[in-house]
């Protein structure tokens, strides 16, 4: 494999894969008590992932619209 060649494998090896929920308008529908599980920062000092669950209530009272969030940091619906 030439030079060129070599590089160009490994440019198109780094491009980000698309992610499984991107093409969803919005989270899934449920009734009042269904809890959304959305990606949250993790507390200060901390590298660990941090995963909420709620209901969409309790989201709209921290200023949080889980449609909108839940492209990008959907994990589950728990019903």
């Amino acid at each position: 494999m030439t030079q060129a060649a070599f590089v160009v494998a490994l440019s198109l090896a780094a491009l980000p894969l698309p992610v499984g929920n991107a093409g969803t308008a919005g989270a899934p529908p449920g009734d009042p008590n269904t809890r959304y599980c959305l990606r949250v920062d993790p507390p200060t000092g901390s590298r660990i992932e941090t995963i909420q669950c709620m209901t969409r209530e309790e989201w709209a009272d921290l200023d949080v619209n889980v449609d909108a969030e839940w492209a990008q940091n959907g994990v589950r619906v728990i019903a």
